[in-house]
Formats: structure tokens, C-alpha cells, sequence
């Protein structure tokens, strides 16, 4: 299948209905209705009474309002986690004027200003200036994308009664009210810090899925820059049109609220596997290849930050990998076909690069803002390869044999040259260039993505020199000054799955995105930060503004689909599922149950093992075909396999320790190995 286009906003609300069965439940984050309230009282200043009755009780609200006395008399309300929308005032008194600020993180909770989202300075409080009692709420333009802190205070001379105040949830917009925790998929294991990190990424990607008409939150972009000096606050407003349809996938909430193709290639997966929220993910594509140049080159962000005219090769290459993605998970045969003349334009645009050594020589310096891209990069250069690897399944799904066979001596060729030229034995990892021994994360993490390397001791190497850089807060990236990348750490995650180095995996997903940035008293507890210092200091080395540092961003969402690939093993080869694979990698879990759905049904894994049997069960859909490996218990390589209700065999493993079984038939399937 499979899936018409015309089947894609069927399937973005289906997901509403499908998905209502969906196990474990009390993971999920999004809230069951629109209307939000507060939680919990974070701090109050001056002459207040009854604070709480503006809480989320879960039954009616008091009769005693919130008073707000003396002029910045003020109270800070804590939602729990990160949310967004319009905030909505119930107001007895009869005049005065009420100011709201917001804030991501406890750090910049403030009475006077909210956090940012320009390169300097801070975001001027909400204020409502009221001549009688009544409903007020939020203007079109003035939707807060993300906060856990609302702050509301009086600026006025007379004491102000709140008799209610809630915030109208906008994450998500064209679901239906009550359906935002109908995901289409689950994970759940024996430790309940992956379990919350995996729904943490579930709910980053739903609050980044915007309005597209309430888009760009860099208003002041070209006037104010990091070595601005800001006096008082700035304005803010969200009224920016960005793509067509009713729905949009961005890069954050807060900020920027733009289509970036980067962020989606982390971002996808994860929706795919948890939501399955499709429309979206084209309405953003489709947006940025309207606005393809007749070079072939895409924008290296969407529209308007495109006007700024600023060329990106990796964000190119994002953005082709963005196509075989919404494919790979929808199987949307016309999707395909209307895009592929401008995906083999795109090519041909980054193909051009490539010069006398077999590798491309970037010249333009955009990336993920990361320090010194240029040259015969080995980030760029990787993802160039990937791209053309996934370029040859689509020429062939195309039944476009003679564009395959040339993308694939082009790969071959870049594969090559990079070995030969910025592999570094002795360190066990490749350099950025033939000009540097600096040896990014990016570049190796996506050197073994990629494939563009396949020596398993290659990539052990690789993986096990990436871990030994780790700091008490996740891996560096020396290529962005002392910045720590979620993004490019979510590739540095696969990379060490893919080195079947698991235990070090969930080492990273734990000390990374469960104890720092889903725990950190600093971080919203609920969704995933865009990045910050080795030291863990909320800095992140691209800005000089620490209070812009996006606290939700989807690029940040790497664990949620990878605990999906790799830990439940569940990996589709081809259009929504066709073909697959389930190779479970359980480290130093005993058990994991797991699944999504696609256009043409659902697929799960459930495995639990101990020191001398390991037990798989799988289901898939019918009319596909896979393979599955099982992980063989115990130390000598060799188990008792039982396939179902088959007689149990002895069976030995591969240098990996799986047993491997194909040609299997969509359907229910049951595994059992017991170590010899």
C-alpha cells in the first residue's frame, strides 16, 4: 500500500480514534481536555489571598477568589509541565490592569518578564487592562508556545480578584479536544525513568506540531542580534502564516516556530512511532519544497527565514532525507511520485559539490550551528551518502533503474574517499577534515548511521571513543565550542545500538535525557531541551541569551523512536511496513512490551528474558513478510529454539548472538530460546 495522499488527513485524525487502546496510558503527557489549569503554587510575592483556589482539583472551584493586593503583588503558578496556548481570565473586580509572564524553566520565573525569544533581552509580560468584571482572554496573536511557570500579577493601584484562570491548549491543533493522548503507539520496560523519557519525547513532538498560521517567533530577527543591549522587554506576537493546511511540524514552541529540516529528521520517527501524526510532517515538507530554487536547492529553513538567503548543504540533504522518511512510515505511493523529479533536482544540487577527491567540498558554513563546516567534512559527507543510499530506493521503487545504479557508484566513491582521507586509526575516530585532527560527534555518529562504515570493529571503535568523551551531563561536541547536542547525541545514540553496544546506549539515554534533562529541577520535567553546556549550565554556546534556550524542541526527541527500533527492535525496510525486521537489543532490561501502528497495521514486540531464556512475541500485519533475530541467553551462543508450537531445535548464534529466522509472514509469531 499503500496509503493515498488523500488518505493522509484521514489517518492524522484516525490516529484520534485507532490509537484509543493503546496501552499504558498513565505515561502520557498531553492533557485529556483543552482547558488547562495549574497545579501547584510556585511562589508568591506581596499581599495575596487564596492562592490555591485557582488549582487544578478536578472539581468545582471554590467560591473564595484569588486576591491580588498592593501593586506587584504577584503569584507564579506551576502547571507540572511544559504546555501551551492562550491563557483565559475570569475577573470579578471591576478595573484595573493584570500582567502575565511565562517561563519555561524555574530559572527565569519573574514577575517583570518572561523568558525569550530574541537574541537578546527578554519578552515583555501579557498585560490585560480591564474596565469591568468578565471573561478575558489572550488575543489571536499573543499564544504563549511553551511555559510551565505563569506568573500573573497586579500592575494596577487596587486590589484585583481572579475568580478563575486557565490556558486553552494548543499543541496539536487540528485533533479533536479530547483526543490529544490517543497515540498510536506505546513502549513500556521494567525501568520506569525509559518509560517517562519515551513519553517525554511523545509529548515534545506534539507541543512543536503548531498552527501554521501562528508561526516565527523571530520577530526581531535582523534588528536585534546576541550583541545587542535591550532596555526593558520586547514585544512578541505570533501571526506568521508557514505552511499551507492546518497543522504544522516545527522545531519548537517557544522558539522558533519555523520549519527546520534538520530537526525533522529526528523528529519524524518519533511521530511516526507514536502518534502517527502524517499531515503535519507534509504540510512542513511540502513547504519547504515549494520553495526549492530552480538549482535544486532547498531552503536551508522555511518560510520567512528563507528570505534571510542563507544556504545550507547538511539542511539540504535534511530535507531529501525528509521525503524517504514520510514515505518509509506512510508508504504514500503518490507522495513519492509528485515529489521525485524535484528530490532528483535536489541531488543533482549537492551531487554537484562533489569534486576531484570523491567528496563533496561544502561551502557553504549553515549547520545545526556547529563551528567550522566547510571542506570535505565528514558530517556532510555522510549524510550526502545516506541520502543517495536512501535515493537508490526510492529510484528503485520508482522504477528508475539507471538513477539507482548512478547514486549508488556515487555513494560507493564518497564511501571510499572518506576512509582513505579523514579516518584516523589512532584515534578510532574520523576527523572533521584533511585540515583538522578535531574529531567531531557529528560526523562520526553519522559516518556510522549512515553505513557509511561497515567494519563491525570500525564501528565498535567509533562508539566505544564517543563514550569515553562522555561528561557527568551527556557527550561533547567539540565542534560547537561546550555545547552539549541533544541532536546530534540522538545520532551518537544509534550509533552505539547499531555497534551492539547496548548497555552503553541506555547508559546515555539515562544519564543524558533521564537524570539531566528530564529530571534536573532546572528543566520543564516533562519535554526535551535544544541544548546546553558540558558543565550543565543552561548555556548553550550558539546563543549568548540564556532565557531563548528552547526547552521543547523536537530535534531533542532522539530516545523515543530509537527504544522503539532498537531496544523493542521493530524496524520497517519499506513503504509502511511491508517489509520488517524485529532484532531486539535488551541490554540490561528484562523485559519490554512495544508498538505502533501504520496505514496497513499495527506491529508489536514483547520480549522478556533472564540469565537462561529469553521469550519473544511479535505480531505484524498481514499481507507483510520479515525477518526476526532472536537474542540467544546464556554464554555459549548456542540455545534450545522453540518457534511457536515447532519442536525446539538447537541453534547457534551469529558474532552478534542472534539466531536469525526469514521469511516470515505477517502475522502472530512466538519465540523461545533457553541457554545450553
Amino acid at each position: 500500500m499503500r496509503a493515498s495522499a488523500l488518505q493522509l488527513a484521514y489517518l492524522a485524525l484516525s490516529a484520534a480514534t485507532v490509537a484509543a487502546a493503546a496501552p499504558y496510558q498513565e505515561y502520557i503527557l498531553a492533557p485529556p481536555s483543552r482547558t488547562v489549569r495549574p497545579v501547584l503554587v510556585y511562589r508568591q510575592n506581596g499581599l495575596v489571598s487564596s492562592p490555591d483556589s485557582l488549582l487544578d482539583t478536578g472539581e468545582e472551584h471554590p467560591g473564595d477568589p484569588l486576591v491580588l493586593g498592593a501593586y506587584n503583588s504577584s503569584v507564579t503558578y506551576d502547571f507540572g509541565k511544559n504546555i501551551a496556548g492562550w491563557v483565559n481570565l475570569n475577573l470579578a473586580s471591576r478595573n484595573g490592569s493584570i500582567a502575565i509572564t511565562f517561563s519555561e524553566s524555574s530559572l527565569w520565573v519573574s514577575s517583570a518578564a518572561s523568558d525569550a525569544t530574541a537574541d537578546a533581552g527578554l519578552d515583555s509580560p501579557l498585560v490585560f487592562k480591564f474596565s469591568s468584571p468578565g471573561h478575558y482572554e489572550a488575543p489571536y496573536e499573543k499564544e504563549r508556545g511553551r511555559f510551565r511557570y505563569l506568573t500573573v500579577v497586579n500592575v494596577g493601584i487596587n486590589p484585583i480578584s481572579v475568580d478563575d484562570l486557565w490556558v486553552h491548549f494548543t499543541a496539536m491543533p487540528h485533533w479533536p479536544d479530547d483526543a490529544l493522548r490517543n497515540y498510536t503507539g506505546w513502549f513500556h520496560s521494567n525501568d520506569e525513568q525509559l518509560n517517562r523519557i519515551w513519553y517525554a519525547g511523545a509529548y515534545t513532538n506534539q507541543l512543536v506540531t503548531i498552527d501554521p498560521k501562528r508561526g516565527n517567533a523571530l520577530n526581531h530577527i535582523g534588528q536585534i542580534s546576541s550583541n545587542s543591549t535591550v532596555n526593558g522587554t520586547l514585544d512578541w506576537w505570533l501571526n506568521t502564516t508557514i505552511t499551507n493546511g492546518s497543522s504544522a511540524l516545527t522545531d519548537g514552541a517557544k522558539r522558533d516556530r519555523l520549519v527546520w529540516s534538520g530537526d525533522m529528521s529526528i523528529a519524524v520517527p518519533g511521530i511516526a512511532l507514536t502518534t502517527l501524526d502524517l499531515i503535519s510532517i507534509r504540510n512542513s515538507l511540502d513547504s519547504l519544497f515549494n520553495l526549492q530554487s530552480t538549482s535544486g536547492m532547498l531552503p536551508y529553513a522555511g518560510y520567512p527565514f528563507n528570505e534571510m538567503g542563507l544556504v545550507s548543504f547538511t539542511y539540504h540533504l535534511y530535507g531529501l532525507i525528509g521525503v524517504a522518511n514520510f514515505y518509509l512510515y506512510s508508504g504514500d505511493k503518490v507522495f513519492l511520485d509528485g515529489k521525485w523529479p524535484a528530490w532528483k533536482l535536489g541531488i543533482e544540487w549537492a551531487v554537484q559539490q562533489i569534486d576531484s577527491t570523491g567528496l563533496a567540498n561544502v561551502t557553504a558554513p549553515n549547520d545545526w550551528l556547529r563551528y567550522g563546516m566547510g571542506g570535505h567534512n565528514i558530517e556532510a559527507n555522510s549524510i550526502l551518502y545516506y541520502t543517495l543510499t536512501v535515493g537508490v530506493t526510492l529510484a528503485t521503487d520508482e522504477g528508475d533503474g539507471s538513477t539507482a545504479d548512478r547514486y549508488a557508484k556515487l555513494a560507493a566513491r564518497i564511501q571510499e574517499a572518506a576512509i582513505s582521507l579523514l579516518w584516523q586509526p589512532s584515534v578510532g575516530l574520523f576527523r572533521d577534515n584533511e585540515t583538522t585532527t578535531l574529531a567531531p560527534q557529528d560526523g562520526n555518529a553519522w559516518a556510522v548511521k549512515s553505513g557509511l562504515v561497515t567494519n563491525a570493529s570500525q564501528i565498535s571503535a567509533i562508539s566505544s571513543a564517543l563514550q569515553a568523551r562522555w561528561g557527568a551531563y551527556g557527550p561533547p561536541a567539540p565542534e560547537a565550542a561546550d555545547a552539549v547536542s541533544p541532536f546530534i547525541s540522538g545520532f551518537e545514540l544509534e550509533t552505539h545500538f547499531m555497534a551492539n553496544r547496548t548497555d552503553a546506549a541506555l547508559a546515555l539515554i539515562r544519564r543524558m535525557w533521564g537524570d539531566f534533562m528530564l529530571d534536573d529541577p532546572r528543566m520543564t520535567n516533562s519535554t526535551f531541551i535544544e541544548g546546553y553546556s558540558v558543565t550543565g549550565a543552561l548555556h548553550y554556546a550558539p546563543y549568548t541569551d540564556d532565557a531563548r534556550i528552547s526547552h521543547a524542541h523536537g530535534w531533542a526527541t532522539g530516545p523515543t523512536s530509537s527504544l522503539t527500533t532498537y531496544v523493542c527492535g521493530i524496524k520497517l525496510l519499506s513503504g509502511a511496513g511491508d517489509t520488517w525486521t524485529i532484532v531486539p537489543q535488551p541490554g540490561d532490561l528484562t523485559d519490554v512490551d512495544a508498538g505502533f501502528s501504520t496505514s496497513i497495521g499495527k506491529f508489536s514486540s514483547r520480549w522478556s528474558r533472564s540469565d537462561s531464556t529469553f521469550r519473544l512475541s511479535v505480531s505484524t500485519p498481514k499481507d507483510t513478510t520479515g525477518t526476526v533475530g532472536v537474542p540467544l541467553p546464556g554464554k555459549q551462543n548456542k540455545a534450545l529454539l522453540a518457534v511457536g508450537s515447532a519442536t525446539a531445535t538447537v541453534v547457534h548464534g551469529d558474532a552478534s548472538g542472534r539466531y536469525w529466522i526469514g521469511g516470515l509472514s505477517g502475522g502472530e509469531h512466538e519465540f523461545v530460546a533457553v541457554a545450553l
